[in-house]
């Protein structure tokens, strides 16, 4: 854990709106100057804050672990004196990769919700893997096109198999991460549907940062997901929560796909503003104040 680096290293102070991020380096030399990688931690920070509306915690320390190699190599989130994410970076890590990189945002978004037991993991995981890549598009960070392209491809990763159980029964890493992220994906929908697009998964978990649903804060799940469908007014999350929370529930990709208009072909992605849910998709991914 980083805490104990944070008592003994110099950080640099830098403010996300409201929130104060200490960015700190441990021993070793990298190619690219400190000041280059602080814009870019800050600007992951800037792109979690612009999703949620604010920074989910009022402050939030960062340590920058430099190891052999190159590229963004890991990273961690911490809550148990605060928040913290730890960073191992590549020495001879680009400019270029810093510019590509999911990690940082990944692991910022996970501050976005509180922590909740352990065999809820999947909700934890999901929406990072599905907020990450949408936070990303609407910061004009990365084209839509990739955002959905790469859920086609591996989403399929997150369903059921034969001997499955649901969600909080099957803790195999394919039903964490993607498992999870089908959930996000079926609750934006459905709440978009359900509200003629007003208002969608975005609304719903930054309804949670707002009730003080951060990853500082230890809450039962039924109450992070209450919150979220009171700001909506329909009970999506806690219903699909019910569905799928001990059954291994089958879900239509391919359908799914089709209706909101997403065609893969080979490494391209095309899509036709014609289907039945294409304002969905393009919502998703546009812009919020």
């Amino acid at each position: 854990m980083p805490y104990e680096a944070f008592d003994r290293l110099p950080a640099k102070h830098v403010a996300i709106g409201k929130t104060g991020f200490d960015i700190a380096f441990a021993p070793g030399v990298l190619d690219l100057l400190p000041s280059v990688i602080i814009e870019w931690i800050a600007a992951s920070g800037r792109t979690v804050a612009a999703y949620y509306g604010r920074f989910p915690v009022d402050h939030v320390k960062v340590l920058v672990v430099p190891v052999d190699g190159a590229g963004v190599r890991s990273g961690t989130a911490f809550a148990h004196r605060g928040a913290a994410v730890r960073i191992v970076l590549g020495r001879a890590v680009t400019e270029r990769q810093l510019a590509d990189d999911w990690v940082v945002v990944h692991e910022l978004v996970h501050l976005a919700f509180p922590s909740v037991a352990e065999e809820h993991h999947w909700i934890e995981e999901g929406l990072a893997v599905y907020v990450e890549p949408i936070s990303r598009a609407q910061a004009g960070r990365l084209n839509v096109e990739q955002v959905w392209g790469d859920f086609v491809r591996f989403m399929p990763k997150g369903l059921p198999a034969s001997n499955d159980q649901g969600l909080d029964h099957t803790p195999t890493w394919g039903r964490t991460y993607w498992g999870g992220a089908i959930f996000c994906l079926l609750a934006d929908v459905q709440i978009r549907e359900r509200t003629h697009n007003r208002l969608g998964l975005q609304d719903a978990l930054r309804a949670i940062v707002a009730a003080g649903g951060n990853m500082e804060a230890d809450w039962p799940l039924e109450r992070a997901l209450r919150t979220a469908d009171s700001a909506i007014g329909s009970p999506v999350l806690e219903d699909l929560y019910d569905q799928m929370k001990a059954t291994p529930v089958p879900v239509d990709l391919p359908q799914l796909w089709q209706r909101l208009g997403i065609e893969l072909h080979g490494d391209s992605v095309l899509f036709d503003d014609s289907a039945p849910l294409a304002q969905l998709r393009r919502a998703i991914t546009a812009a919020r104040d």
